[in-house]
């Protein structure tokens, strides 16, 4: 399996709904609000390196007020 974080930033406003949305998503194994220069992060999981692109371009941007992401691939 392949995990990884992904920083996102969100519309103003929206960064609780698209915690919400995140957490009943197939491959998210936590998703939270944070502080600082993005608004939430999400920790995903996968069979393989595609499976967490799939996952963040199918679920994680196509999220209703997601603006932009950063895929952090866990290495150990």
């Amino acid at each position: 399996m392949v995990r990884a974080y992904v920083l996102i930033t969100a519309t103003q406003g929206k960064a609780l709904e698209v915690v919400e949305r995140l957490r009943d998503s197939p491959g998210v194994l936590a998703a939270d609000a944070i502080t600082g220069e993005y608004d939430c992060i999400a920790h995903v999981e996968a069979d393989d390196i595609a499976g967490v692109g799939r996952l963040v371009v199918d679920r994680v941007q196509a999220a209703s007020g997601v603006l932009k992401t950063i895929t952090c691939l866990a290495v150990q």
